[in-house]
């Protein structure tokens, strides 16, 4: 239990009850800065296993709340540890090419790419996932949230790590948004007979199966785009680092 004898922003003594909290605690008012805040309050500090623990069943198709009553912790703070490990991810998602010589890497790079439709609050609201994947190591190289345009695949493009942006076969269904935003040399428009694009075709199912905010007619449906783009980040680092580590 920490008590205050000082208002924690500008050290004033001078303040005055102001109401009470959700929870019934007595909140006070600064006099000096007008920081609201309670005189008594305990400290409830999260261990470093739990936080570890929580970032794992993120990634296994568990809602917010079931995090929540599974691992402890309020649903407030869930989610604020949520959002700040959304926010440390790294946009190169952990993905490594593939072993081996460089000259034979650069000659053997291949990627498929693909978009997934999913929905944000409501089905009007159609955000589209973005993905590019090593054909050979089965890592997402590259991701990008937004809507179904050339401008989306542009951005997708840019994300991609730049040996692959040089050197890969890229491989895409037969759609118009990647005209003139893939090189035309590295360019392979197939169709679906071809099954070149079986791998990323086939990522989409794990994701569906793993991330709940892609789960169709689902109360774990995301609420803020952000947070939408951010669960499936965790899910694209985490299956990097697993196929990396086998």
């Amino acid at each position: 239990m920490v008590i205050r004898q000082v208002c924690p922003r500008c050290t004033s003594g001078q303040w005055k009850k102001h109401g009470h909290l959700h929870n019934g605690k007595q909140n006070h008012h600064c006099h000096d800065c007008g920081r609201q805040c309670v005189d008594c309050f305990a400290q409830d500090l999260i261990a470093e296993d739990r936080r570890g623990r929580i970032e794992r069943v993120r990634v296994e198709r568990i809602a917010l709340r079931g995090i929540w009553r599974a691992v402890g912790g309020t649903r407030k703070w869930v989610v604020g540890f949520l959002v700040q490990c959304f926010a440390a991810l790294p946009d190169h998602l952990h993905g490594q090419p593939g072993r081996g010589t460089q000259d034979v890497m650069l000659q053997r790079l291949a990627v498929e790419a693909d978009a997934m439709a999913s929905f944000v609050q409501q089905k009007a609201h159609t955000p589209w996932v973005w993905l590019a994947m090593d054909a050979k190591s089965r890592q997402i190289i590259a991701f990008h949230g937004g809507d179904r345009s050339r401008r989306s695949a542009t951005r997708r493009w840019a994300k991609s790590p730049h040996a692959y942006r040089q050197h890969a076969t890229l491989y895409t269904d037969q759609s118009v948004v990647y005209d003139g935003v893939l090189p035309t040399a590295q360019h392979k428009a197939i169709s679906k007979l071809a099954r070149q694009t079986k791998h990323i075709e086939r990522c989409n199912n794990p994701l569906r199966q793993r991330v709940s905010r892609l789960v169709r007619d689902a109360r774990s449906v995301s609420k803020e785009l952000a947070n939408h783009i951010g669960a499936i980040k965790l899910f694209s680092c985490h299956d990097n680092l697993t196929r990396a580590a086998a």
